[in-house]
């Protein structure tokens, strides 16, 4: 997308990033260290104002102003009248999230983002980064707008993740350990000070941002292929086709699973997963949920194995050396693969 941002006004060093002063939030302070990222913007001073004068001489002003045009490079979203999405913007995105400051700038300068950073995280782990192909970046792009910019746009926009009641609070997210870099309510406050948390902010945001992207690049994408012979074998592990196995290493596989079966229009859902458990040259069986981000299975484990171990569970299920079956039935363990293999293949029997 980088085809899209507008021609420079001036050389890099003497570039200006607007946004609001007063309490940041992580939307900006998100938007801001993305565009610090790329060469445009990477030694761009940053002014922290809500006068109109001084915003009109920034180069890029983001989460103020009350205007969004890409061609003038104002990225607010509060105005009455603004209702984009990442969907209503490129429609070949399925996301339908009310955009925030971050997610205007990711949409617009996210893959340039991202293949900076790739090539960054290329370089530093002596890699080749002209490696670094235009569908890896796509990929990644996509991934970090759902699992990380996504969450920033809601939460911004005062959207819940669920309308029902949550169960338990959640205190550590990303925007919440944002503002409370803000000072406290009763802990002096002036535009410095608010500045050195602003950047205090930026090196927080910028860090998590940085783990995501090399995760996806370094670890999640390399299992891709592990994951898709492994589907593509299955057949060969049970003739159901519901067990894949990965013989040599416990790849990251719940994302892959869940989007490979559509890629390779598998019929009937995986529901196991077998893998070594390197650590303690044993086994596990673990069950496929119904999402990623679920704790609900396809299928669990039985019931009446969860929550026993050892010798009493090898009594009770027939099966020789298992080690334990955790109490919410969604993995378990043996010393051998064949023990692992017989666990997932006797909890299909019982459910058919």
């Amino acid at each position: 997308m980088s085809s899209r941002s507008p021609p420079l006004k001036k050389t890099c060093f003497n570039m200006i990033i607007g946004t609001h002063n007063g309490t940041f939030h992580c939307d900006e302070v998100c938007a801001i260290w993305m565009l610090k990222q790329i060469p445009k913007y990477k030694d761009a001073k940053v002014v922290r104002s809500r006068s109109s004068d001084i915003l009109a001489d920034c180069d890029i002003v983001v989460d103020v102003g009350a205007v969004f045009d890409h061609s003038k490079c104002r990225y607010d979203h509060h105005q009455k009248e603004f209702t984009e999405t990442f969907n209503s913007l490129d429609s070949t995105k399925p996301w339908t999230t009310k955009l925030s400051s971050a997610g205007l700038i990711y949409v617009f300068y996210g893959e340039e983002v991202i293949r900076t950073l790739m090539e960054k995280i290329a370089t530093d782990n002596s890699l080749d980064a002209t490696s670094v192909s235009q569908e890896q970046v796509r990929i990644i792009y996509s991934k970090v707008y759902e699992n990380l910019i996504e969450e920033i746009d809601a939460v911004d926009n005062g959207i819940s993740q669920s309308d029902d009641v949550p169960r338990y609070v959640v205190s550590t997210t990303l925007g919440k350990r944002v503002g409370n870099l803000n000072p406290r309510w009763n802990e002096e406050s002036n535009d410095d000070i608010l500045l050195k948390r602003f950047e205090k902010a930026m090196a927080l945001v910028g860090a998590e941002f940085m783990d995501r992207v090399t995760y996806y690049q370094l670890g999640w994408l390399p299992a891709h292929n592990i994951v898709k012979e492994a589907i593509e074998k299955r057949f060969e592990i049970h003739s159901s086709g519901e067990i894949i196995c990965f013989p040599n290493v416990a790849a990251p596989w719940k994302d892959h699973v869940m989007s490979l079966e559509k890629e390779l229009n598998v019929e009937t859902s995986i529901k196991y997963v077998l893998y070594p458990d390197v650590a303690n040259s044993k086994w596990r069986v673990q069950c496929v949920p119904i999402r990623n981000d679920s704790f609900v299975n396809r299928l669990s484990l039985p019931e009446k194995w969860r929550g026993v171990r050892d010798t009493e569970l090898s009594n009770l299920t027939g099966i020789a050396d298992c080690v334990f079956v955790h109490a919410n039935g969604f993995i378990g363990g043996n010393a051998t693969y064949e023990g692992v293999l017989k666990m997932a293949t006797e909890s299909l029997r019982q459910a058919n």
